[in-house]
């Protein structure tokens, strides 16, 4: 077995992103807390702020995502120059639009704020923590990219190592300028925004220090004139219908969170620790995801066609299991963890009420999250878009409404038809990759008879 296969094996893979996935959980578990020391308010501004930065994230998510493919099935066809271009037009795409919503989100964090629907009285403090997070949107563009990129190598250990880093740096930072120890200003939220900016600049310029040498020529000045249409062309051929998939799916969050902040303070601020809980059901299960959507673009390039087709069913298997053990975690310390956060009996009634139907949720989500990258590796994404456009806005959205605030259910409204979503994806795309259909289509490219040539 070669080093290159060797990197692309499912677990070499997973469990550098595991590792990572797992710290940042902890690190960002302990961020909301600093956070709620502040004010409850201040959580639920973080909340829907977050989900906000989320949504606009897509339109260099979008052109990575296709990079990232692209850049694994290159390296499975062994044509590692290819996957060299493919790298730095993404990067340099990604630095223009995360600059042009930096711009946009600073200068208008004001008019951005108020159509969030906030409370009146979070609405100064939204402004603020729009402003400097959403200004610094660039260096989340950059790291994200180089991030997508580098794992897409097989280097998953690198990005590990420098999220960690990162959200070390923002523990510090947090403690520094929220709370003025040591002489700093006490900022509180403000401290908090500024504390994750100055984390992300750190974390982009060891990104883009390892990223240069990520591939098998180092990066030079030169580069950065490179352009090549049709290859980029191949990228958004990819990467267009996966950004309009993370779109519908940040966008219709979004509405249902301003569905959440119609019913008061208390439930937003509830559905913010949640998230924060229900992150720790399902990150084991989406490095697993992650890993193997890389690994299968990675055998497609290679022509290993029923590699590819069993690799999708072992990772779901696993995520599954991991999954499950996290829900039950959660709902047997669920209001244990709950009171760290907030001691207000309205916010810790409305959360337990939820742990509960989150045992049901998490399972749903996986199977989603795994299938649906597995079709994505092969570059079938319009199904997955079709798919989520679709169950997102009628079954997500549409739901959500009617029984989360006509049907006056509240959140457990709100989240039984997000239960529903879930599981009508997750079915579909099943379905889907059983089939074979699009497997069968898709390993069909040049890329295969390149293979041969090159064992």
């Amino acid at each position: 077995m070669t080093d290159t296969h060797k990197k692309m094996t499912l677990w070499a893979l997973a469990w550098p992103v595991f590792i990572e996935m797992f710290l940042q959980f902890l690190l960002g578990t302990a961020d909301t807390f600093m956070v709620s020391r502040i004010s409850d308010d201040a959580v639920a501004v973080v909340g829907i702020s977050n989900q906000l930065f989320n949504a606009v994230t897509i339109l260099f998510a979008a052109v990575a995502g296709g990079a990232g493919v692209l850049i694994a099935q290159r390296i499975g066809a062994q044509r590692n120059e290819d996957a060299r271009k493919i790298g730095i037009m993404t990067v340099k795409a990604s630095i223009v639009i995360g600059l042009g919503l930096s711009v946009l989100l600073y200068f208008g964090a004001a008019r951005v704020a108020a159509l969030l629907q906030l409370e009146v009285s979070l609405l100064p403090l939204a402004k603020t923590y729009i402003a400097i997070v959403g200004g610094g949107m660039v260096l989340t563009a950059v790291m994200s990219t180089l991030s997508t990129v580098i794992r897409s190598t097989g280097d998953t250990r690198t990005p590990m190592f420098v999220a960690i880093g990162m959200n070390v740096v923002h523990i510090i930072l947090n403690y520094l300028l929220i709370y003025g120890t040591f002489g700093f200003p006490a900022l509180g939220l403000e401290g908090a925004a500024l504390s994750t900016v100055m984390s992300r600049l750190v974390a982009s310029i060891v990104l883009i220090i390892v990223w240069a040498g990520a591939f098998s020529r180092r990066l030079e000045w030169s580069d950065w004139k490179l352009y090549d249409r049709p290859m980029f062309r191949e990228v958004l051929r990819i990467g267009w219908p996966l950004g309009l998939n993370m779109a519908s799916w940040f966008f219709s969050q979004l509405v249902i969170y301003a569905f959440v902040a119609k019913l008061g303070a208390s439930a937003l601020a509830a559905r913010t620790y949640m998230n924060t809980l229900e992150s720790f059901c399902f990150l084991l299960g989406f490095s697993v995801a992650l890993a193997v959507q890389i690994q299968i673009a990675y055998l497609y390039g290679a022509g290993r066609k029923e590699e590819a087709y069993r690799s999708a069913y072992r990772a779901t298997g696993s995520g599954l299991v991991i999954v499950l053990i996290g829900a039950l975690l959660l709902y047997v310390l669920g209001e244990s963890i709950l009171s760290f956060f907030t001691q207000d009996a309205g916010i810790l009634a409305i959360g337990l009420s939820l742990l509960g139907l989150n045992l049901i949720l998490q399972p749903g989500k996986m199977v989603n999250m795994a299938m649906g990258n597995a079709l994505i590796a092969i570059g079938d994404t319009r199904f997955v878009v079709y798919n989520g456009f679709f169950s997102m806005w009628i079954v997500a959205v549409g739901l959500s409404y009617v029984l989360g605030i006509q049907s006056g259910w509240g959140l457990i409204g709100i989240y039984t038809a997000m239960i529903a979503d879930e599981y009508l994806r997750g079915l579909l795309v099943t379905v889907r990759w059983s089939s074979k259909k699009a497997l069968n289509k898709a390993l069909t490219p040049p890329d295969a008879a390149q293979v041969a040539v090159h064992p």
